[in-house]
């Protein structure tokens, strides 16, 4: 689905929400879709913007059995997400990356404790103009190459002699995103070191807008912003170390994808759990994530992946 389609499906739910809200249509006698308790009150959800179209699409199917719950979904970078969610002010913090030593330790002295939970896989995607017709693969030390601290390479034909002269324009994630850190540490070998004379956005469009715009262009994000673009964008191949492997659904949950496959995650806060809304929200995600998955766009988990995803989940609750 676009994401722009997707994301008037949010704003229909979410004035749905509202609107029952107004009209005090909280009715206890009324069962929702499922047969459960009719629920009102909000859903505080922000973080990473590769994440946020899974939570998004949980948001959407929920509102269609659950009008009176407003679930809002924010983008502030996974960064930024977990700086909230630390200091108490959402519920689930969407994240594209695991949570830093530091963030761990401001939930802990905020009295924070919560549950990671693995909800997609991802193929984090190397990227170039359709005009683009000479590159088609890329080694990780190509890559460090282009992306490490103060690099030189302006040019296209420093990255490989065979290439052409063509000015090499370099667009990706700000600092605060996950998948900056991913990156970064996975290319250059070290989370957040990077070359800083790019075009950076914690919107990932932007990122699209300039790789497809400009011949040299050269960028990263998640797989399905990529999927949204292929018709504009071309997706290239890494090699890792085995050989050329071009990023998809398959070698993503396979993992042969690399150093580029990932998980992305949600963190769920105990305080928040006791709030019925967020417990029923959760587990509505979590019983539908196949449908929210592929609404999304994103790689599915394995089965071993959803059965941890239940246990951990269940485990918080019961924790509270």
């Amino acid at each position: 689905m676009n994401r722009n389609v997707l994301s008037r499906r949010v704003l229909a739910g979410v004035a749905l929400a509202a609107l029952a809200l107004a009209g005090c249509s909280n009715n206890a006698e009324n069962n929702d879709a499922t047969g459960g308790e009719k629920l009102s009150g909000e859903v505080k959800v922000d973080g990473s913007s590769t994440v946020a179209p899974l939570s998004e699409a949980a948001a959407t199917f929920y509102g269609e059995s659950q009008s009176g719950v407003n679930v809002s979904v924010g983008t502030s970078g996974t960064g930024g997400g977990f700086e909230k969610f630390c200091k108490g002010e959402t519920d689930i913090s969407d994240a594209s990356r695991p949570i830093k030593d530091s963030e761990k330790q401001a939930c802990e002295a905020a009295g924070i404790k919560y549950k990671e939970l693995i909800v997609a896989n991802d193929a984090l995607t190397v990227v170039v103009s359709k005009d683009n017709n000479w590159a088609d693969c890329l080694t990780v030390d190509q890559l460090k190459k282009i992306w490490e601290p103060n690099s030189k390479v302006t040019n296209w034909n420093q990255v490989d002699p065979k290439f052409p002269s063509e000015p090499l324009k370099l667009f990706g994630p700000g600092t605060d995103s996950g998948t900056f850190d991913y990156f970064t540490d996975e290319i250059n070998g070290e989370e957040g070191a990077s070359r800083t004379d790019y075009t950076a956005s914690e919107n990932d469009n932007v990122v699209v807008q300039g790789v497809a715009g400009t011949k040299g262009g050269l960028g990263y994000f998640g797989f399905t912003y990529f999927e949204e673009n292929a018709d504009k964008l071309k997706a290239l191949k890494v090699d890792g170390g085995a050989g050329c492997v071009e990023p998809s659904l398959k070698t993503a949950q396979e993992n042969s994808y690399k150093p580029l496959s990932r998980p992305l995650f949600i963190y769920v806060s105990d305080a928040a759990v006791k709030k019925p809304q967020v417990a029923d929200f959760v587990n509505f995600y979590i019983e539908r994530i196949d449908d929210i998955v592929k609404e999304a766009k994103y790689v599915p988990l394995t089965e071993q992946q959803k059965g941890t995803l239940k246990s951990e989940f269940d485990a918080l609750k019961t924790a509270v």
